[in-house]
């Protein structure tokens, strides 16, 4: 047997050097490691905590699978919708998906290679214009071609009374095929941006080596730029499958049952949370699974420009005879069925009786927006402040996953995060009654901006990150030098030079905050309707031509960004 005792390194940091067994090391030396670890863990402590408040809607969703959750909601009732309804939601939502994902590839991949690898007139004008649909929702351009395509709208009524014709003469533009249609002109630009990107930037040497060998320019882009720009496309079509399968105004609209509506439905309509949540943990595997796609995608476009120079094939191919009218025609058609064609069909209401549009309560509806949208924007970017600088102190370990797991929620569709905060708030309200939470939650603003922040603060989070990209790490080492603690550093060095991006970060959750629909919905206070809820109620009810002015307003707010966007574009 050998004997334990404490010896002098208990007083003393230094190792222990005794000839015989040490109860003081032997119980603490497996612990020494770890202590490093556990105070940095509670340094971070508020961090994780704020992070464990955006993440809980989505953690929640999983507790509607355990046993036992809710005995109001048992697992049989998701098992018979599998043998009715739910086969129609997945093949539903699988046609629609095929049907954006194809169309948003070949118009975006078409537009993108046009005023890249060819010169025409009027090239310059449509790099930028092409990015206006972005600025459009999906379900205003919904509306609009609904107002103007319908059996009882001007163009099929005008029609019937010059061609002395009768009976619908269009097909019914409130189905599958019009849904892919208005999703694949709003989110092409996806696929654009990024395609357009890496035609620009990576491939101009390699089409050099091609054309030295001999391969014609058809040839150099079928085999050369196309298979390069695959990565950066398919990144795109994913971004445009995560926007369609979050959406809810269009389907909702049009009456497609998908998973977003099956969702809402089965929360209001059949008061059934627990399958809610079954399906919108369906919906979240589906939209995670994109998610990974996109990411690889992202991660293999790592093509290098060096060596490209100023050589001749780097620049843009003029063009002359016929293959300008198809330049033009690839690039025209997007840019007018996105957003020309659109924003005219809402202005012939405006511009024909100014007397039926709702001017009266549409200042209110506006200041519910820009107060809910005012309100995110601050919290979303000191959230986003505080994680990046979190990041900036410590690029590895705990913290950047949780950084990571908080920059995965603008990936979760509206409808999902709706049913996470709802289910722990109505878990608290049969366990806590008197609290009540629930009255809390819902009938102020508290409820809609968590799910706000749930969903938008990776987006301020991803323009913070992208500024702390830019500021040099010797910066911080130099202010800590000279004797500047972390807040110092942070105000007097981090902030002036993240000015710009703040900015920018909040722009954009304000403009996605002002458009978000699912959410606002469902968890907007009483009278506290905004420009988007009302739109969407509005053309519900057939009131077409009163929807077209919060529409329009939607729509020039989300035009800042778009217009930012284009300009360092052009810039660049």
């Amino acid at each position: 047997m050998q004997a334990f005792y404490v010896c002098e390194c208990v007083k003393f940091s230094f190792a222990c050097r005794c000839t015989e067994w040490c109860l003081f090391c032997r119980l603490s030396s497996p612990l020494i490691p770890i202590l490093p670890t556990v105070r940095a863990a509670l340094r971070h402590l508020p961090l994780f905590a704020l992070a464990g408040v955006l993440c809980l809607p989505v953690l929640a969703l999983l507790g509607a699978w355990l046993p036992g959750v809710d005995s109001n909601a048992p697992l049989p009732v998701l098992a018979s919708m599998a043998q009715t309804v739910l086969p129609g939601y997945l093949w539903t939502t699988l046609w629609l998906a095929i049907g954006v994902g194809v169309g948003a590839a070949l118009v975006g991949t078409a537009a993108a290679v046009a005023v890249t690898l060819f010169d025409f007139p009027g090239r310059r004008s449509f790099e930028w214009l092409l990015l206006l649909p972005l600025a459009m929702p999906a379900y205003v351009t919904a509306y609009a071609y609904t107002d103007f395509l319908q059996y009882s709208g001007p163009l099929q009524t005008w029609a019937r009374a010059a061609f002395g014709l009768e009976g619908r003469l269009l097909p019914e533009v409130r189905s599958l095929g019009g849904a892919v249609l208005v999703f694949v002109v709003s989110l092409y630009p996806y696929v654009y941006l990024l395609a357009r990107a890496a035609l620009a930037e990576r491939i101009a040497h390699l089409m050099e080596a091609a054309r030295m060998l001999g391969a014609p320019l058809a040839r150099r882009i079928a085999a050369v730029a196309l298979p390069l720009a695959r990565p950066a496309v398919a990144a795109g079509v994913a971004l445009a499958l995560m926007e369609t399968l979050a959406d809810f105004g269009v389907t909702s609209y049009f009456g497609i049952q998908t998973f977003s509506t099956a969702i809402i439905k089965a929360w209001l309509a059949m008061d059934d949370r627990r399958v809610a949540a079954q399906l919108s943990t369906m919906l979240l595997a589906l939209v995670l699974l994109l998610l990974w796609l996109e990411r690889r995608s992202q991660s293999r476009m790592r093509f290098s420009a060096r060596g490209a120079g100023g050589s001749a094939v780097s620049l843009p191919k003029v063009l002359t005879g016929w293959p300008v009218v198809l330049a033009y025609a690839v690039c025209v058609v997007p840019v007018l069925l996105g957003f020309v064609a659109p924003v005219a069909f809402m202005l012939r209401p405006l511009a024909a009786d100014w007397s039926v549009l709702p001017w009266q309560r549409f200042l209110e509806w506006a200041w519910n927006s820009v107060r809910l949208g005012g309100m995110t924007s601050a919290l979303a970017l000191a959230v986003a402040l505080a994680l990046g600088f979190a990041l900036r102190r410590a690029p590895r370990g705990p913290v950047r996953a949780v950084v990571r797991l908080v920059g995965a929620g603008y990936a979760v569709p509206g409808a999902v995060i709706v049913v996470g905060v709802l289910l722990p708030v109505g878990w608290l309200q049969q366990q806590f009654p008197h609290l009540g939470v629930a009255a809390l939650v819902t009938t102020t603003a508290l409820g809609i901006v968590w799910a706000y922040l749930v969903r938008f603060s990776a987006v301020a989070l991803q323009s913070i990150e992208s500024g702390y990209a830019r500021i040099p790490t010797s910066l911080d080492e130099s202010a800590r030098l000279l004797g500047a603690g972390s807040m110092r550093v942070a105000s007097q060095v981090h902030w002036p030079l993240l000015k710009r991006a703040a900015a920018a970060g909040a722009l954009l959750v304000f403009v996605d905050v002002m458009k978000e629909l699912p959410a606002t919905m469902v968890l907007r206070p009483f009278n506290s309707d905004t420009l988007a809820v009302v739109a969407y109620q509005l053309a519900r009810d057939e009131r077409l031509g009163e929807a077209a002015l919060p529409s329009l307003a939607l729509v020039l707010v989300g035009l800042v960004p778009v217009l930012l966007l284009s300009r360092a574009l052009r810039s660049r």
